[in-house]
């Protein structure tokens, strides 16, 4: 059995981390383990690429097949921060204000499929992440973000889904736990790159600890 497999963009990739082994993934592992959470010598897997929207994680899991999935004793998925910044960025050069609702609503009816899919294959337990706000300072990125985890919030209710709420673990604290974090507001993503929107070592020391408490009594 495997203790985890994590399902996601950049953020699970391990993104802002200064090394692989400190991405929050390798860091839940070690906890779950150290912790005597997950006796079994194996170890979570992680299936994340930057970039990648609800849609493509979806067509990737499919791909990949269902034996990690149906092996696994937890599933965690976090997506739907780049839906948001692709249908944004689409907004800002023309595209009509309904191109945001559209990418939320389809990725509302992504996440019920990944959830739906990983029930079917196998009988692990589902957590879903919501996301944290890393442009504090501008309205619209946290009006933006708000509805981006309203609608995370309703499937895992609906689906009955475990919730892990990141943007709580990080709400106040992102100078300390964003990889080059700025002024917090959405013009720091024009005039730095790497863009200061992924965890630092110790902002993915924080999601693997809260994600630990979360899964806690899923493994046990």
């Amino acid at each position: 059995m495997i203790p985890f497999v994590a399902l996601g963009d950049s953020i699970t990739a391990g993104l802002g981390a200064t090394q692989a082994t400190l991405g929050y993934p390798p860091q839940l592992d070690r906890l779950l383990h150290g912790r005597s959470l997950f006796r079994s010598e194996v170890h979570g897997q992680v299936l994340a690429q930057p970039g990648w929207t609800s849609r493509d994680l979806v067509a990737a899991v499919w791909e990949a097949g269902t034996m990690p999935l149906r092996a696994a004793k937890v599933v965690i998925i976090w997506i739907g921060g780049d839906d948001l910044a692709y249908s944004g960025i689409t907004r800002l050069q023309g595209a009509p204000a309904q191109v945001v609702s559209r990418a939320l609503t389809r990725y509302g009816k992504d996440l019920e499929t990944l959830i739906r899919t990983v029930r079917t294959v196998g009988k692990a337990n589902v957590v879903v992440c919501t996301q944290y706000n890393p442009f504090p300072n501008s309205p619209i990125a946290t009006e933006a973000l708000s509805a981006l985890n309203q609608v995370t919030h309703t499937v895992a209710h609906q689906t009955h889904a475990a919730l892990a709420p990141t943007d709580a673990w990080f709400e106040g604290r992102q100078t300390e736990l964003i990889a080059g974090y700025r002024s917090g507001r959405l013009t720091d993503a024009l005039s730095s790159h790497p863009t200061p929107i992924h965890p630092n070592n110790r902002g993915h020391r924080v999601i693997a600890e809260g994600l630990a408490s979360v899964l806690h009594p899923l493994l046990a």
